[in-house]
Parts: structure tokens; C-alpha cells; sequence
């Protein structure tokens, strides 16, 4: 795209295929996710104590992790909104078959490709289940979810999202294969045979509800929508969000499974406050990190500039982009490792009862190096990236479609 195209896609965001805005936020999250794979697989205390734990972190170091929540709620929620989008230009039953087969393909991509990206283990001892695999059955899932009345589906999502953590109180939910996939996940272990597991960490109701708010989010978008109106109720629900945060974590009676606590120090008190569950995503989890997306779409609607054009590049192909950092860090991170004298043939480091290779907990680099690898990784993605969104707009494939 030239940038005489680019400059009307930001005087007018609502496009025939791609709006703007959607693509900086998308592609903002994008990039803020390579931070946190890079910590895992770099840093000196990945794998060895939580970066949220108040009582052992730093404010650095908590914040490193912290900015990465945005992330995986941010990209289902606009998810949902593209599914909105392409239903303008599909009928129901094109797209309900879009999303089954979208949705099959992301599971395997999950199964297959990502769990080998984040283990180098040619044994797939541990199926990891993560943020692809809970896109691809909330996109199967949504095949079915489109057909019923808008009205219907907003409100489904407003009572997953906002009712799912009554389950908190009702231990018979507490356990079981069944409630792990639903909605408990929290790094869940399952056997599936001898040596080999099943390991859920991202459940399907709380993300479910997420991407029926994000099909919601798509009406805003629609051509007869006015922009005006569309930034005041963007910006009016942000703050909403964050003002239902401050009041139901202040209370500490519902929204997430663990209460703040005071301490000794305003800085850890604060960290306390801040620090909400995202296995599986509690309410005031997703009130925190959807509010500033939503207040950010609003502001930045018509914002255009070299930096968000840039960042627009990442937004456009999150796919692409999402497998190969992958590859990439968990590449660096075998160099490394070699550099530092080990053999390329030693043993799978155990951590957190999944295989990684390449990686020993607690030998690893500073915050630093972390991000300074962090960026030449994202540096170093943008040409493909562009590429890659170049090829998809000059081609009409259909396979591009499922990348």
C-alpha cells in the first residue's frame, strides 16, 4: 500500500478490507508479545520465580511481565471484530464454513507447530495448549454462535466474561479434564499415554465470551456508523472498564480468584492490586487490559504517522508474524546456549514438568539483553512481515486467507 492509499485509509479507518486502527492496536500487541516469549527463553529468571510473585520480583521486572497481559486478550478481541467485518461481505454459511475449517487448521497449528517452536522436542512429549488453539475452537465455535441474533450474542459474552468467575465458588468445577478445557486451564497436566501429556493453559468459555464482545465490537466499524459517535463509545467503555476494575478489586469480594494485600511498601501494595489472574482470565483481568484497548482505538483512530504505518505492517499478518518469532527466539536462545558450552545432543531441561531444549532455568541473561534481543527479533521480522502483507493484497490465494 502507497502512502497517497494509506493517508485515506486513516481519513476514512472504515475500508473495504482492513481498517487502520484495528491493524496499529493488533500490530502494537503483536510486537509487545515477542517481549515476553523473549524473557522466557532469555532471561536468567525465567522458569525459575514468577515475574508477578510481589514478595520476589522487581518493578522492572514486573512490568516486563505485566505489559505482555494485553496481549492475548487484545488479539481475540479483534479476532471477534474481524469475524464481524467479513460477515458483511459473506453470507453466514460461507463464513460459518470459513471458521470451522480456520479453526481446525489452528488447532493443528497449535499441536503441531507451536508446540515444536516453544520445545524443539521431535518427540512432542507435551501438547501444549495455548492462544492458537483457544482462537481456533472459539472460531469453530463462532460458526455457530453468528447465526443467532446480535442482541443474543452480546449478551452471551457479556455473561461468560463477566459470569464466569462464579465458577470460582463451586469446587465440583474445581477439577477434571472437562473443567480444564471449559475454563480452568492454569497450566493443567493431562496423561494422554506413556510420557506424554497434555498441558492446557488458555480454557474456552472466558476467551469464548471475549471473541463474542470483539463480533459485537464489529458493528461500531460498519460503513453507516458515525466516527464520532464511534470514538465517544469507545472511549466511554475503556474508562467504564477501568473504573468496574478499580471498584471490584478495591472491594475484593468478585472478579478474580485471589485478593490484593497490603504491604509494607506502596510498591508492593500497588503490585499487589495490579496483580489479577490470567489462567484462565479473570473479569478484572480482562476489565484491565481490554479497557486501555478499547480507550486506544478511540484516540488513535485517526492517527497516522511513519510509526503507527510501521506498526500496521505487524498488525496485518499476526499469524505469519506470531509462528515465526517463535522459531526465531527459541533459535537464538540455542546459540546461545551452544556459545555457552553445552552440547547440542544434551538432555531435555525439564520446567514446569514440559520439555524445552536449549533452555536451563536459572542460566540465562539480564532484563537488558532481554530487550535488546526483543528488538532486533521484531527489527529483524519487519521486511518478512511486509513482504508478506504486500503478497496477501496483491494476491487473492485462498490458502493466504488461513495465514
Amino acid at each position: 500500500m502507497d502512502i497517497k492509499s494509506e493517508t485515506a485509509v486513516s481519513a476514512n479507518p472504515v475500508v473495504k478490507k482492513r481498517i487502520y486502527s484495528l491493524d496499529v492496536l493488533r500490530g502494537l500487541v503483536m510486537i509487545i508479545m515477542a517481549l515476553d516469549h523473549t524473557r522466557d527463553f532469555i532471561h536468567a529468571d525465567a522458569f525459575v520465580s514468577d515475574p508477578m510473585n510481589v514478595l520476589t520480583t522487581t518493578p522492572f521486572l514486573y512490568f516486563t511481565r505485566f505489559i505482555t497481559h494485553y496481549c492475548a486478550p487484545v488479539f481475540i478481541l479483534l479476532a471477534g471484530t474481524s469475524i464481524y467485518l467479513q460477515g458483511i461481505r459473506k453470507s453466514k454459511d460461507v463464513l460459518s464454513v470459513f471458521l470451522f475449517k480456520r479453526g481446525i487448521w489452528l488447532i493443528f497449528v497449535e499441536v503441531v507447530i507451536i508446540t515444536f517452536a516453544w520445545t524443539f522436542d521431535f518427540g512432542f512429549h507435551s501438547l501444549i495448549l495455548q492462544v492458537i488453539w483457544a482462537i481456533g475452537v472459539c472460531m469453530i465455535l463462532m460458526g455457530l454462535v453468528i447465526r443467532l441474533p446480535f442482541n443474543l450474542i452480546l449478551a452471551g459474552g457479556l455473561v461468560l466474561v463477566f459470569g464466569h468467575n462464579v465458577l470460582d465458588f463451586i469446587t465440583s468445577t474445581h477439577q477434571g479434564l472437562f473443567w480444564d478445557l471449559m475454563r480452568n486451564g492454569s497450566f493443567a497436566f493431562h496423561p494422554i499415554t506413556d510420557g506424554h501429556q497434555l498441558v492446557i493453559i488458555y480454557p474456552i468459555l472466558p476467551w469464548l465470551g471475549v471473541m463474542m464482545l470483539g463480533y459485537c465490537l464489529g458493528r461500531l466499524y460498519a460503513r453507516d456508523y458515525s466516527a464520532d459517535l464511534r470514538q465517544k463509545q469507545l472511549l466511554r467503555g475503556g474508562i467504564g472498564l477501568l473504573i468496574l476494575f478499580v471498584i471490584l478489586r478495591f472491594s475484593n469480594m468478585y472478579g478474580d480468584p485471589v485478593a490484593w494485600t497490603s504491604y509494607d511498601t506502596i510498591t508492593q501494595t500497588i503490585l499487589s492490586f495490579l496483580n489479577v489472574d490470567k489462567y484462565p482470565p479473570s473479569l478484572l483481568f480482562l476489565c484491565i487490559t481490554l479497557g486501555p484497548a478499547l480507550i486506544f482505538l478511540s484516540l488513535f483512530e485517526h492517527v497516522h504517522n511513519r510509526f503507527t504505518q510501521a506498526i500496521s505492517v505487524y498488525g496485518r499478518v499476526p499469524f505469519f508474524y506470531y509462528v515465526l518469532h517463535f522459531y526465531i527466539i527459541h533459535t537464538v536462545c540455542m546459540v546461545l546456549f551452544l556459545s555457552r558450552g553445552h552440547a547440542f545432543n544434551e538432555e531435555l531441561s525439564l520446567v514446569f514438568g514440559m520439555p524445552f531444549r536449549f533452555v536451563v532455568p536459572g542460566e540465562g541473561y539480564s532484563l537488558g539483553i532481554v530487550y535488546l534481543v526483543w528488538i532486533l527479533v521484531v527489527l529483524s521480522l519487519y521486511p518478512l512481515c511486509k513482504w508478506f502483507s504486500d503478497l496477501k493484497q496483491q494476491k487473492k490465494h485462498w490458502w493466504l486467507s488461513y495465514l
